[in-house]
């Protein structure tokens, strides 16, 4: 029957199922055809205080229908340059996650990420707490070497607390030991921590270089960039908490001193062009702590943007 408005669904925003950014959902793992792919991690069992990680996924993915408005690629005119024209992103979904069951759940997160780079797409992980990068970082196993560019309030380098070697405090220290991990640059480190002294002299000696926001203000994006060695694999963590809380409320652990927008979306568009971008996770997005949706609409906003410029960046090839 004809209608009297464009032929086609138009899938606007406002309607259907919110996949992220309304990209097709693909549900077979090992049928993944596309540029990058999105995977769900609401697993919030590694939190020390707020929960409330585990719906993350949900709050990023509905925040991203506001950036997709059926456009051919989005355009910027600060840069010129439309992004993500011709980019093939796909959400596969959530990895299975069993409430309280740290082991199972984190082997769901891994093998969704192996099934991604199997395909040779670019994955993208939205967690969850931090304790997600674990996993994450697992499957990558297989692959050439990476360096760990984290953006974050906190170290995470806890070796052992409580016995808890897989919370949300543990993922650089287990990354750091990885023979596949070259490296780490933590970015963002600030104020009382939940890390020791030991822990970031422990850091340091495993290879990590760590700046906090002020430090990197003081010797600006392009001298920080210098540090990070060039023409590497670079594996992007993002905890919205290196953010400041003045626009990322949403998060368990919110440190006041963050990083504004824009700082963070210049490293990130540095990074790109220094080196090659493969794989992501974006943590600690909290939507319950935020009625207003801020945290949420940023944590969109930034991956989309992170995915424009790495595909734009000649690294991409």
């Amino acid at each position: 029957m004809a209608h009297g408005y464009e032929s086609g669904r138009l899938n606007l925003p406002f309607v259907g199922i919110p996949t992220f950014a309304k990209s097709p959902l693909v549900t077979d793992w090992g049928a993944i055809a596309a540029d990058v792919a999105v995977l769900g991690a609401p697993y919030d069992c590694g939190t020390q205080f707020r929960a409330g990680a585990r719906f993350g996924p949900r709050g990023i993915r509905e925040a991203s229908t506001l950036f997709c408005f059926g456009h051919a690629g989005a355009y910027d005119h600060e840069d010129d340059t439309t992004y993500l024209e011709n980019v093939q992103i796909v959400d596969i979904g959530d990895a299975d996650i069993v409430h309280t069951d740290t082991i199972r759940s984190h082997a769901a997160i891994e093998e969704g990420v192996r099934a991604i780079l199997a395909a040779g797409a670019l994955p993208v992980v939205l967690g969850g707490d931090h304790s997600i990068n674990i996993p994450c970082i697992e499957a990558f196993s297989d692959q050439p070497p990476i360096h760990i560019v984290q953006i974050d309030a906190h170290l995470d380098f806890v070796d052992e607390r409580h016995g808890v070697t897989r919370g949300h405090g543990n993922p650089m220290r287990r990354a750091a030991e990885k023979p596949w991990v070259s490296g780490l640059t933590q970015l963002g480190i600030r104020n009382v921590s939940s890390t020791a002294r030991e822990g970031f002299v422990a850091a340091r000696e495993m290879g990590a270089d760590i700046l906090s926001v002020r430090q990197l203000r003081a010797l600006g994006i392009e001298a920080v960039l210098a540090r990070i060695p060039a023409g590497a694999r670079y594996y992007l963590t993002i905890d919205i908490d290196g953010f400041d809380p003045s626009i990322a409320p949403g998060t368990g652990t919110p440190s006041h001193g963050g990083f504004l927008y824009y700082e963070g979306l210049e490293l990130i568009a540095g990074l790109a062009r220094r080196g090659q971008i493969v794989g992501i996770d974006l943590v600690e997005v909290a939507p319950d702590h935020d009625h207003a949706g801020v945290t949420s609409i940023l944590a969109a906003q930034l991956l989309l943007n992170t995915l424009g410029r790495i595909f734009a960046a000649p690294a991409a090839g």
